[in-house]
């Protein structure tokens, strides 16, 4: 593990990585989060007309903004849960013609925090026009507390979530944090849901959301946290939501 407090193991960081046609992630610094340094991850899925959908966006660096301009305009800025929303902020600078769209709770999330956040569009259970066809969406159901939008690139089947699932790979942590993610179930490769978030959730309710993302029949699945799942992409989802699939 690299001593500097914004590594996360996933070096280069702030440049787009491709993933499947049309669909790159871009690795950010570790923040710090109930005290422990957490990675952070955008996608990036270019759509039909050339524009561009970001999920979850990451610091941004005046390096990646310049990547990022190359490869097409920014149309799209989406704030996947409660949690994620810390940058959109400086893309939404950045790039003053995207629309930004927000999962339920976020913006009230961030002015708890003293973040006067802006948004155009409320995340629903449908693909609004913009990216219908393209990109499948749902609310997870069962939690008051977290409340994300998951959603699904159908030409490249990549299946994409944000705290849902968490991964980390043990030897890209400080040692103090490997006993603890391996405790709460959240280490590399056999990732699942964050015990404190489990808690919050009905199991009915979350099986049905995780049936509908089987239904679509994800090969790949990327994370925010960690390693993503490049194969088996369904598999790797019953074998984390077993609980809830019961």
């Amino acid at each position: 593990m690299n001593d500097d407090p914004r590594a996360t193991g996933y070096e280069p960081l702030y440049t787009l990585k491709p993933v499947a046609r049309d669909l790159w992630i871009v690795d950010g610094p570790a923040i710090r989060f109930y005290h422990m340094p957490f990675s952070t991850r955008a996608t990036v899925i270019r759509l039909a007309d050339g524009g561009l959908w970001v999920h979850s966006p990451i610091e941004l660096i005046e390096p990646l903004r310049e990547e990022i301009a190359a490869l097409g305009p920014v149309r799209h800025l989406v704030a996947p849960n409660w949690i994620h929303y810390a940058f959109v902020a400086e893309w939404q600078a950045a790039f003053p013609q995207a629309e930004s769209w927000a999962a339920p709770g976020v913006a009230e999330r961030a002015a708890s925090r003293g973040m006067a956040l802006q948004f155009d569009h409320a995340l629903t259970d449908q693909a609004p026009p913009a990216w219908a066809g393209e990109i499948d969406q749902t609310i997870v159901k069962g939690s008051k507390v977290h409340r994300e939008a998951v959603f699904f690139h159908r030409s490249s089947r990549t299946l994409i979530l944000t705290d849902l699932i968490e991964n980390f790979e043990p030897r890209k942590l400080p040692w103090w944090m490997r006993p603890l993610v391996r405790l709460a179930g959240i280490s590399a490769p056999r990732g699942h849901m964050p015990p404190d978030m489990r808690a919050t959730f009905d199991k009915p309710a979350l099986g049905a959301s995780v049936r509908q993302m089987l239904d679509w029949g994800p090969e790949r699945v990327i994370l925010a946290h960690g390693a993503c799942y490049g194969a088996e992409g369904a598999a790797e989802l019953r074998r984390a939501f077993r609980f809830a699939l019961r």
